[in-house]
């Protein structure tokens, strides 16, 4: 019944992903792009090259997951392991289902258990949670935003343009401004939670004002909902803490455009010349595939996700390095995480206890605890 009421609730989130996926995939494959390489694209793959892409890909989930200790240590305090195995799930949660639907995944796996509120164990509910969550993640977007602006400036592109994205159809123009604009929007994001977090009295009248002229119900509820994300940010309030999680938040996109510059290498992605693709050149492919994941889409981000690596390379590379061996690379870069966040979130699964652990987890408001 449980899962009937999941599917009942957010029957539109899931019919319009699929939508989406469908046209996604229908214009890769008409465009000429493969989702799933031929044999041929993988001939210059070094695959003991391929083992180096593993560790960076643990050192890039490890800091993703342990960084928001940061953001919940003024409301509850979790050791790193069990934050580690939560936030495994939790990912896997974010991959597997449509539209987000699994952000609130990992501040659910920290439920109160029934013997942990008796013992008075510290409690986390869900009008608190999703500040963390939406303060990382706007953090995360201004981040990468702002690393993929500098790469889209500073790093050469093959001359001329392409008109289109390689087999897409869509335009290097509107990509390259795409970039752009996500810079902009989580400029806007992390300022209004910023207002709100540092000046909630001036926010909140200014919204009742803006909002007010359509429905003064509305701008309060606008008003609460908005404060209560911005509580996320009383990691500022603490420097230790705020450092804290901008070296490792750093530290988890570090890793992760090493990871996939460490596979470009492997995969033979060149330019036409000859010469290696470049680390700038990996940070714009980074940029540009979680450029591309806001975009909602079905379960596994099938579409969205090659759609986004094939537009950062059309900048680079020629069409027949493109189609040939970045190909196999988008394919090893997608199909390598799937396969870690599935192993990952079974570990992290049996680490708190396997299917009982979960049981009774539903986006419904519930209480949540740190075991500190």
């Amino acid at each position: 019944m449980a899962q009937k009421g999941f599917v009942r609730r957010h029957a539109v989130k899931l019919i319009a992903s699929a939508l989406i996926t469908i046209g996604v995939i229908y214009t890769v494959d008409s465009g000429g792009l493969k989702l799933v390489p031929d044999g041929g694209d993988f001939d210059h793959v070094r695959w003991l090259a391929l083992a180096a892409y593993v560790p960076l890909l643990f050192g890039m989930t490890w800091f993703r997951a342990v960084r928001w200790r940061f953001l919940l240590r003024q409301i509850i305090v979790v050791p790193k392991l069990r934050l580690f195995a939560v936030s495994c799930m939790g990912f896997f949660a974010m991959w597997a289902l449509p539209f987000r639907l699994g952000e609130l995944a990992r501040p659910l796996m920290l439920r109160t258990r029934p013997d942990e509120i008796k013992r008075g164990q510290p409690v986390l509910t869900l009008t608190a949670a999703p500040g963390t969550i939406v303060a990382e993640r706007v953090i995360d977007g201004l981040f990468i935003s702002i690393v993929l602006a500098i790469a889209l400036i500073t790093v050469p592109t093959v001359h001329p343009l392409p008109d289109t994205v390689v087999g897409l159809g869509i335009s290097v123009a509107h990509v390259r401004l795409m970039g752009f604009a996500m810079l902009g929007l989580f400029t806007i994001a992390f300022t209004v939670i910023a207002v709100f977090y540092f000046a909630r009295g001036f926010a909140v009248r200014a919204t009742q004002a803006v909002f007010g002229i359509f429905s003064k119900k509305l701008a309060t509820k606008l008003a609460d909902i908005a404060s209560h994300l911005a509580n996320g940010l009383h990691v500022f309030s603490r420097g230790r803490d705020f450092f804290g999680f901008l070296l490792e938040t750093a530290a988890y996109w570090m890793f992760n455009a090493a990871g996939m510059w460490v596979l470009a290498l492997a995969c033979g992605v060149t330019h036409g010349d000859g010469s290696s693709i470049t680390f700038g050149e990996a940070c714009a492919l980074m940029g540009m595939l979680s450029c591309a994941i806001l975009i909602p889409g079905a379960p596994g981000l099938l579409g969205v996700f090659q759609a986004g690596i094939y537009a950062g390379m059309t900048m680079y590379f020629p069409t027949a390095i493109v189609i040939g061996p970045g190909a196999a690379y988008v394919f090893l870069v997608y199909i390598t995480q799937v396969v870690f966040c599935v192993v990952t979130a079974a570990w992290g699964l049996w680490h708190e206890g396997g299917t009982r652990r979960l049981r009774g987890v539903s986006l419904d408001e519930q209480p949540l605890v740190s075991e500190a």
